[in-house]
This record gives C-alpha cells, sequence and structure tokens, in this order.
C-alpha cells in the first residue's frame, strides 16, 4: 500500500504530507515485505479461498463416493458397515477412524492405514452396505489444497516460509497503513481523505495502479490482520510453541492437559489400577517428532498428542493434550466396546453427527472423539474407555483457558465456519483482496523495474529517529524469533548490497 493523492493540488499536497520524514523509509520496509510476500499472498489467497469452500466443493469433486440417495429404510449398524469397509481391502489394513454423519444423503466413511504407508477412506452406501469407492487421503484434492496452504507441499521448510509470509505481511500491513494515512493541512484534510479511500480512475499509467492498490490495502487492513493473527496459532513452528506456552499457563487447553489426575487409558479387566503390561510403551500412532516430550515421565504423561492422532480436525485447545500411552498387552485383549454403542454414548452426551472417532490401535487404547462444528461454543473432545464403555474425560469449550477459547471463534472466522456462505463470501473478499494487492504491487514495481537492481526505494539523507517503528519491530522479532532473524538478515542485506543507486519517486 502507498499514499494516494488527489487529481488536484498534487504538488501541495506532495509537499505538505505526502513525502514527509520517514517516507522513504517505511516504503522501504514495505518494499522488502511485499517482496518477499508477494508469491506467497497469492497461493495462501487461492488456496484458502478453495478450502473455505471445501462442504460445497468436496460432494461436487466426488458425487458417487461422498453422496447417496436419502432412503426410508434405517442406516445399517456401525460396525457392519465397518466390517464391510474392511472386507474390500487387504487383511492387512487396520482400521484407524471412523466419521459419523447422521445427514441422509452422505455416505459412511472409514479410514484404514495400509502396509505401504498410506491412509485409504472407504466410503460405504449407509443403506444397502455397498462399497462406493475408496479415496487416498492424503491424496485427496482438499488435503492437497489444505498442504499447499499450510506448507507448500515442501513439509517442515514449506511451513516455516509459510510463517515467516505471515509474519512479514503484519509489516506490510503496518507500513502501507503508514504509507497510505493523510497528512495535510486541516482545510483540505477531507478532501484527502476521500480520495485516499476511493481509487482515481481518470489517472492511467503507475498512478493509476498506486491508486488502486493503497485503496485496496486500506479497505482489506483490518481484514488482513485478523486473517494473519488468526493463522498464525495454527503455523508449525511458533503456533506450536505457543500452544505450549498457552497451556502450561493455564490459559489454553483444560487443566490436566499436560499429566495427572485420571489416566486416560483403557484399563484391562483384572488388571490392577495403574498396572502397566511388561513391555516396551509404543504409540497409538506413529508422531513424526516426539523430541518435545522426551523429558516427561512416559507412565503417566503420554508422548504422543492429540494433534498426532489420525484425525482431520482437532480443536486448538486440545491439539498438546496427551493421549493414552498404549502398550502391547501379552494377554489377548477381551471384547471391546462396539463403535455403534460408542455412537449411542456420543448420541446420550448431545452428539449426533459431524464427528470424528479415532480407533483404539493397542489393548490399552482409548475411542478418541473429536467434534469440530462451527460454533466454538460446541467442541467437544470425548475419551472413552474402549472396554467398558466408560467416558474417562469429555472437554467441551466452557474448559478451555481464555487465550484457546479466543482462537476458536478466530478459527472458525477465518475458515469461514462460523456464520455460514456469509462468513465464506467475507473470507473469499479478504483472501482475493491480498492477492489483488500482489499483483498490483508487481505492477507498480514493474512499470518502474530499474536495470541491474533490486529497485528497492532509496534511503533518505537524514531518516528521523522513528522510535515507534523501530519499537515495533523489535516487538515482532521478539514475539517471532523466526521472523526477528529475518529483520537482522534483511537490515544486512539492505546495508552491504541494496544501496541507493537512483532516487525513485514516491508518487
Amino acid at each position: 500500500m502507498s499514499a494516494t493523492l488527489p487529481a488536484s493540488g498534487t504538488r501541495t499536497a506532495r509537499a505538505a504530507g505526502a513525502v514527509h520524514p520517514g517516507y522513504r523509509t517505511l516504503w522501504r520496509w514495505h518494499f522488502y515485505a511485499g517482496l518477499f510476500v508477494m508469491p506467497f499472498l497469492v497461493v495462501l489467497a487461492i488456496t484458502g479461498t478453495i478450502y473455505c469452500f471445501q462442504p460445497q466443493i468436496e460432494p461436487l469433486l466426488y458425487p458417487h463416493r461422498l453422496v447417496v440417495t436419502p432412503q426410508d429404510a434405517p442406516r445399517l449398524p456401525a460396525d457392519t458397515l465397518l466390517a464391510r469397509a474392511r472386507a474390500s481391502l487387504p487383511t492387512d489394513a487396520k482400521a484407524i477412524r471412523a466419521h459419523i454423519e447422521a445427514n441422509p444423503a452422505r455416505s459412511a466413511e472409514f479410514v484404514f492405514a495400509l502396509a505401504n504407508g498410506s491412509k485409504e477412506s472407504v466410503y460405504l452406501n449407509p443403506y444397502s452396505g455397498e462399497v462406493l469407492g475408496t479415496l487416498d487421503v492424503d491424496g485427496r484434492f482438499m488435503q492437497v489444497d489444505r498442504m499447499l496452504h499450510r506448507k507448500l507441499l515442501l513439509g517442515k521448510p514449506g511451513e516455516l516460509l509459510m510463517e515467516l509470509a505471515a509474519c512479514w505481511t503484519l509489516v506490510m500491513i503496518g507500513t502501507g497503513v503508514a504509507l497510505w494515512w493523510p497528512r495535510s493541512t486541516p482545510g483540505n484534510k477531507g478532501a484527502l481523505l476521500r480520495a485516499a479511500l476511493w481509487p482515481r480512475l481518470g489517472v492511467q499509467g503507475r498512478p493509476f495502479w498506486k491508486s488502486l492498490h493503497s485503496v485496496i490495502g486500506i479497505w482489506l487492513a483490518v481484514g488482513a490482520l485478523a486473517f494473519v493473527v488468526s493463522g498464525l496459532p495454527w503455523t508449525g513452528s511458533w503456533g506450536k510453541q505457543f500452544k505450549a506456552l498457552a497451556t502450561r499457563v493455564n490459559a489454553g487447553a483444560p487443566r490436566g492437559a499436560w499429566g495427572g489426575g485420571l489416566p486416560l487409558k483403557s484399563a484391562l479387566p483384572g488388571s490392577q489400577p495403574g498396572s502397566q503390561p511388561d513391555s516396551q510403551p509404543g504409540a497409538q500412532t506413529a508422531s513424526p517428532d516426539r523430541s518435545e516430550h522426551a523429558g516427561h515421565d512416559m507412565s503417566s504423561m503420554p508422548g504422543m498428542v492429540m494433534d498426532d492422532l489420525p484425525l482431520p480436525n482437532v480443536p486448538w485447545a486440545v491439539g498438546a493434550m496427551h493421549v493414552p500411552q498404549s502398550p502391547d498387552a501379552a494377554k489377548p485383549a477381551p471384547a471391546r466396546f462396539t463403535l455403534d454403542q460408542v455412537v449411542a454414548s456420543m448420541r446420550a452426551l448431545g452428539v449426533e453427527s459431524g464427528y470424528d472417532i479415532a480407533l483404539p490401535a493397542t489393548p490399552t487404547g482409548v475411542y478418541t472423539v473429536s467434534y469440530f462444528p462451527s460454533d466454538p461454543q460446541k467442541e467437544r473432545t470425548v475419551y472413552i474407555d474402549q472396554y467398558s464403555g466408560k467416558v474417562l474425560k469429555d472437554i467441551r469449550y466452557g474448559d478451555y483457558g481464555a487465550v484457546s477459547q479466543v482462537i476458536s471463534y478466530g478459527t472458525s472466522l477465518h475458515m469461514g465456519r462460523y456464520f455460514g456462505l456469509a462468513n465464506q463470501l467475507i473470507c473469499t473478499a479478504i483472501s482475493l483482496g491480498l492477492a489483488a494487492l500482489a499483483v498490483t504491487g508487481f505492477v507498480m514495481w514493474w512499470l518502474r523495474r530499474p536495470t541491474r537492481t533490486v529497485g528497492a526505494p532509496s534511503r533518505e539523507r537524514a531518516a528521523p529517529p522513528m522510535r515507534a517503528w523501530k519499537t515495533g519491530l523489535a516487538v515482532l522479532a521478539v514475539i517471532f524469533p523466526l521472523m526477528g532473524a529475518t529483520i537482522v538478515a534483511v537490515l544486512v542485506l539492505d546495508r552491504l548490497f541494496f544501496g541507493s543507486p537512483r532516487n525513485l519517486s514516491p508518487s
């Protein structure tokens, strides 16, 4: 975003306020921030908009798997459907998740872990039990789109890049608003403000693109800031550490999330309370990185957390909560609570549809139910003993810390889920607006592109102290250490390589 001047009185307005002390410094940082985030904003905008409309898009992509014709006949029991899904796959496939859906027009879905390490979703007609088809969980269109949005399909490096892009977007927004802010004498402030809020359609070339860029940016500033802030808690580096910190100070996950209290594991009938089979502990589902849990007492605090379970969505507040350790029992396990009984238990708790159940993988594992609806106050995480059916813990929104309650609302709004289609359309407008900022910024750079240099705005001969700006950068660097390192890198590169070979006009 850049300052916008009215068509009349350009020279006077520019002298009065456009090229104010510190303008070029702000413009230089705005340029660097935009240069870095530009491609990422386009990717985030496109993938975010697509994911926002997942409920509408997926049935169109996979109609023969996801959609069935409603019938008057009752749905088959969940255990019967699970057995038929298992029979359609190789014998070494292991059921790891069930999706419970009461919508009469939707199929039944079960997820299996295959011997080759992949995960396969099996879809069935809930009335006839017919297998409608399968989908590779990781190859599913929306999952690919989600991974592009979160990590560019590049694993941890891509995740860190997207996190950095989000952080630098904060710099871009802050400097953009500062550059746009009208500065003039009291007599013409109203006219200047009106011109700054509406593009100059009567001009051509770079002045038009600059006007369009700044107006789009200022109208989007608040929404873009909310988008970035609500998305950062889900990032893989800073978000993970922030979640752990919020949990430790009882502002995030419910009390007891880090151990203690009722052990959340199924007790084998006939075993002594608290006893463990004489075998090496393992995990229900392999976690890619357990180093952060290595120092804990594994007998009371398993190494695996909710985010490691094979669940598509887990409320942010419980993502760092430890789940039962699952050692292999030497003796055969007794009959366990059926899936239909779990569904009946959830119905008794007031949850009818739209939730996922992570199935117990070992004799001491539990049924883990994750309900992630559009209304954050209805979120539920329930652990059920696989033998007795006893509810070991039922975590609700009211159990969250203050931080997690706010983040839950931010997440629902960020994903376009909270108030239906209107929420989706608002998210789309913000996302595509951010993409438009990237495009118009590129056009502006292209129209004034220099030769043999990156084209950064020239430095000021005598820049003012700008204490507020420097303080803001320092605060961002402390809150986001990864960004702090890149701020230092930009300062060094700016001094060593990006001088001021030409005096670029701010207009």
